[in-house]
């Protein structure tokens, strides 16, 4: 296997493929938090640690010119961990948290939908050319981290959802991965305000929203990611 690697030139520890593993590593390690200690909080930041590291291989890649195959297949197997699985596996054990709503328990199963739909997303990512500069659907990393904070909030007592609720936002997120709504991405155009009028604004939100909900923020940022896109998108169609 080492000589055909070789010959392949396939360099398998690099820089940016060592950061994807800090992000798989992070997102496994949510899960065991979740499924062995149902600690929704630890679970939460290790997929904010996973968020970052998913950041910083990709910049990682482009800075220091490693851009590969292989990185990107990586990439969306440390993804579909961290921000598919964990948010999934995290919406099935808030079932146990949650209010009683009557509903058979077979249902709690369709939690699953998540990591189903994720794997969905990615897949399409990764064949889609579309996706340069912006996203069609919901990115997988915002929906683990509002499904996270979600979780967080509630297991904490600072929110209440009962069951049918944690149902309706599997699902409703579980769609979004796969909707046709294009999403702005937060790749500047340089350092100026012209081309990235989107982009600054929704930061100047975040900021308000972070000073003005604390924890309670994170959902609500991605809820307004989410909103302003739709309008976005549908002003532009209406464009057309």
């Amino acid at each position: 296997m080492g000589f055909i690697l070789q010959k392949m030139k396939i360099r398998l520890f690099t820089i940016p493929n060592m950061l994807t593993l800090g992000n798989l590593i992070c997102g496994s390690s949510a899960v065991v938090a979740l499924l062995m200690h149902a600690d929704f909080e630890l679970a939460f930041w290790l997929v904010v640690a996973s968020a970052v590291f998913d950041f910083f291989d990709g910049f990682a890649a482009r800075l220091l010119k490693s851009v590969s195959a292989i990185g990107v297949e990586l990439d969306s197997l440390a993804d579909m961990v961290s921000f598919g699985l964990v948010p999934s596996v995290a919406m099935f054990c808030l079932w146990d948290v949650a209010p009683s709503s009557d509903l058979p328990s077979w249902m709690r199963y369709l939690t699953l939908t998540i990591v189903a739909f994720s794997a969905l997303r990615l897949a399409k990512f990764n064949i889609d050319d579309t996706q340069t500069t912006e996203f069609c659907g919901l990115p997988t990393p915002a929906n683990g981290l509002f499904c996270l904070s979600l979780a967080m909030l509630m297991a904490a007592g600072s929110i209440s959802l009962p069951q049918w609720a944690i149902l309706t936002i599997s699902i409703g997120m579980a769609y979004m991965l796969i909707s046709p709504i294009r999403m702005f991405a937060l790749k500047f155009k340089g350092f100026g305000w012209q081309g990235n009028e989107i982009r600054y604004s929704f930061i100047a939100l975040c900021v308000v929203l972070i000073a003005a909900f604390t924890r309670y923020a994170v959902p609500a940022i991605i809820l307004l990611y989410i909103i302003i896109s739709a309008i976005r998108w549908t002003v532009n169609l209406n464009k057309k």
